[in-house]
């Protein structure tokens, strides 16, 4: 193991057609907890909303980027939506490597809330995350996924993963075929990624 280990890259700014992806802040939990504080995100994924309080110490850990013992990196993004404003979900990659030399992977994860789920903006937050992992050299995307959630399998699906036979609490690991770029060759519709 290398003894001062690459940094990890930090989240930036992202733009979608449809919404803007904001570097996680503490403040953010403020708006946060009325657009999770909703039991049916939790079905395939059990627990209950968080408080103020509880979210506001999750994204304080969170926001720092990495883990404390620097093992993982940890990207997440705000979702908001561009016509509006308003915030409606959110995407996270966290990062680790195999081994200390080699590029770090990502597993991800995306919750929108649920007023605001069936409008695609899941798969394009989700898309927009891949595609700036892949530039900052990420090697492998992968995803748990409970096998009943038919959303998320399509945002698994749309990000060029395929279901695997491992299991993990019940979930499914889903994770692009190698050689894959996780990124597919034309999404639909074709949105202009930027950074």
């Amino acid at each position: 193991m290398l003894a001062h280990p690459p940094a990890w890259p930090a989240a930036v700014p992202l733009t979608t057609p449809r919404l803007s992806l904001e570097p996680l802040r503490v403040e953010h939990a403020r708006e946060a907890v009325s657009v999770f504080d909703d039991v049916r995100l939790h079905t395939w994924t059990g627990g209950t909303p968080s408080s103020l309080a509880q979210l506001e110490a999750q994204y304080g850990r969170q926001s720092a980027g990495r883990s404390p013992d620097a093992t993982q990196g940890w990207l997440n993004w705000m979702l908001r939506r561009t016509s509006d404003g308003q915030l409606i979900g959110t995407v996270q990659a966290t990062l680790h490597r195999p081994a200390a030399t080699d590029a770090p992977e990502a597993q991800l994860a995306w919750v929108v809330g649920a007023d605001y789920q069936n409008a695609g903006y899941g798969r394009e937050g989700a898309l927009a995350m891949a595609s700036w992992l892949r530039a900052q050299g990420v090697s492998g995307l992968s995803a748990y996924i409970h096998p009943g959630h038919d959303a998320s399998m399509g945002i698994a699906r749309a990000l060029g993963m395929r279901a695997s036979d491992v299991v993990e609490d019940g979930e499914v690991r889903w994770a692009c075929p190698p050689g894959h770029d996780g990124v597919p060759e034309a999404p639909s519709p074709s949105p202009q990624w930027r950074a």
